[in-house]
Order: structure tokens, then sequence, then C-alpha cells
């Protein structure tokens, strides 16, 4: 932000120069706003239309996050980092795009019939705007009442007063979300787990050879370190996780 401030006096003496040197060359853009009414549909339509897309995109963090895959892959990349030891490499941009990308990998199908069923009718006129919404759910419910287990599906239910639901369809978004949230971070938990076997294995046996040989001042994490990256590289870590994520899946 503060670079932009500093670019602004800038572009206003350049853009008085301009208009010194020669005026009659200068095409200042306007801007117009017009609140009034209007009797056209298409119109109204079109206005709807941004309202909804600006109201999409405040949520849509809310919506990767909660109600895709990113959730799992993202825990159990943070898990990785940590168990190599690495402290901030990967970076986070780079940890975050690459669960971004896997993310949209793993969606595309539903991401495709959603597009089929909701968006494109509701683009094209033949489909309201809660027709659209309810017809766009049903994908992603099914995604996520597959990954989401029972016992936590039937913990939001019963505290609703809904003992069981006779199918996906049913499941209200504010009763799925939650449920579909813990049971990922579970899943979650339990790759991380298995993820930080190997490396504990190595940071245990370094720190026993240190203590035999009366090294006690020398920092374990530093000689094991090493020889975690070299195992992570010679067994292929990265291809081995995210295969794992992608059958998980």
């Amino acid at each position: 932000m503060s670079k932009q401030w500093f670019l602004l006096p800038m572009l206003f003496m350049l853009s008085s120069g301009m208009v010194h040197a020669a005026p009659e060359q200068v095409v200042l853009p306007g801007l117009d706003f017009n609140l009034g009414t209007s009797t056209d549909p298409q119109d109204v339509s079109l206005t709807l239309r941004i309202l909804l897309l600006l109201t999409v995109l405040s949520i849509a963090p809310a919506i990767l996050v909660l109600m895709t895959s990113f959730t799992r892959i993202v825990v159990v990349l943070s898990f990785l980092r940590n168990a190599l030891g690495t402290q901030q490499m990967p970076p986070n941009q780079v940890m975050i795009g690459l669960a971004f990308f896997l993310t949209f990998f793993i969606m595309a199908p539903t991401f495709s019939e959603v597009n089929e069923k909701a968006l494109q009718p509701f683009m094209n006129g033949t489909m309201s705007q809660e027709q659209a919404f309810e017809a766009a759910s049903i994908p992603l419910k099914e995604f996520m009442a597959k990954h989401t287990r029972t016992k936590d599906l039937a913990l939001f239910s019963e505290y609703n007063g809904v003992r069981q639901y006779s199918s996906v369809e049913e499941i209200p978004l504010t009763t799925l979300v939650p449920a579909y949230a813990i049971s990922e971070l579970k899943t979650a938990f339990q790759m991380g787990f298995l993820i930080f076997i190997p490396f504990l294995v190595i940071d245990m046996v370094v720190s026993s050879i240190l203590m035999a040989m009366g090294m006690m001042m020398l920092p374990p994490v530093m000689i094991s370190l090493p020889f975690k990256i070299l195992l992570f590289v010679m067994v292929d870590g990265w291809y081995l996780v995210v295969k794992s994520l992608l059958l998980s899946f």
C-alpha cells in the first residue's frame, strides 16, 4: 500500500506535464454511476448477477477450505514440513499453492457437475437463483457425504433433533459442512501421524548415538536434518505423499 501511495504523486505530475505539453492529445476517462430505477428486466437480472458474484467471492475462502479437499491436503503438508524439521521450507506460499491446485484437480469432476447443472442454466436464464443454489449444492453434498464419518454426521444431526436423513439431498449444509470438516481433520491427523513415524525414528537414532559419544551440547536436530532430507529424497517422498492424498479421495 505504501508503494501505491508513493506512486500516486509521480503519476499525477506526469499526467500534469502531459496536459501542459499537449492538451489536445490527452483523453481522461470518466465514471458515471446510475442509481435510478429501470423498467428493463435484463438490467435487474444483471444487477442481481453482480451481487451474487460479489457474495460468492466474499465467502469463497470458507467454501474452498471447508467444503473441498483443501483442508486434508494442507494439514497433511503442514505435518510433513514439521516432521522434516525444515522450519519454513517449503515456504507457506508454495504449500498453499500446491494444496490449492491439488484441490482443483481432485474437485474437477464435482466442479464440472456444478457448472453443468447449476451455473450454466442460471446464466442462460432457465433457472432461478434458488433453483441454481439447490442444484449446485447437490454435487457438493454428495462429495462431502462420501468422506464424512457416520459418527460425525450423527453428532450434528442429533443436535438438530433429526435422527437420520433418508437421502443426501435432505441433509442441510449447516449440518453436513461441520461434520465433513471434523472428519477431514481426523483423517489428516491420521495421515500426519504415519508421516511422522520414520522421521521420529531417525531423530531417536541420532540422539542415542550422540549421547553414547558424549556429545551432550550438540543439538540432535542439526545432525538428523540432513539424514531426514536424504531419506525423503531417496524414497521420492513428494510423489508418495501426493499419491497417498489422491488415493485417499
